[in-house]
């Protein structure tokens, strides 16, 4: 008994460090690589439309990661699946000239980014449906089909803080 009430208690604590996250989910690529042909796809739900909320990115990757930034396509549908916003963005990953690593690394060589996709956005109650697709070319003619070193990608939607 003591055990589940302790248990009770950290889940409580871990839960309210995060408060403004309304949803947040990763998909893990196998072969620790992520391929053009792979679309990672969210759905969440907006309960107050009261709040202005952000959208971001989540990317985590290893030193294996050939390049310094990386393309990815998004497109935000509503629940009848009409599309409210679509845009590529470019996250760097890396410092251009020095290759060091930005992001946070808490384990040897990984490193997790988050990168605005909407801020401080208003959203009607509802489904929402976002995708994500990396469009990395290594040339103007050919597409680079797998990006070795992406070992996830999702998305975040977290309330913004009043000020």
């Amino acid at each position: 008994m003591r055990l589940f009430a302790v248990l009770v208690i950290i889940a409580a604590l871990v839960s309210a460090c995060d408060s403004n996250r309304v949803f947040e989910d990763n998909k893990d690529f196998e072969k620790r690589a992520w391929n053009v042909s792979d679309t990672v796809a969210f759905e969440f739900a907006i309960a107050d439309e009261n709040v202005n909320y952000n959208l971001l990115c989540n990317i985590r990757n290893t030193m294996d990661y050939p390049f310094s930034r990386i393309f990815v396509n998004y497109t935000l549908q509503d629940s009848a699946r009409k599309v409210i916003a679509t845009k590529l963005v470019t996250m760097s990953l890396f410092e251009a000239k020095s290759g060091y690593p930005f992001g946070n690394s808490g384990i040897g060589d990984i490193y997790d980014h988050r990168f605005p996709l909407l801020e401080n956005r208003k959203f009607a109650k509802g489904k929402y449906f976002v995708k994500l697709q990396h469009v990395m070319r290594t040339d103007t003619t050919n597409s680079y089909p797998v990006l070795p070193g992406i070992l996830a990608a999702g998305v975040r939607v977290e309330k913004v803080e009043p000020k």
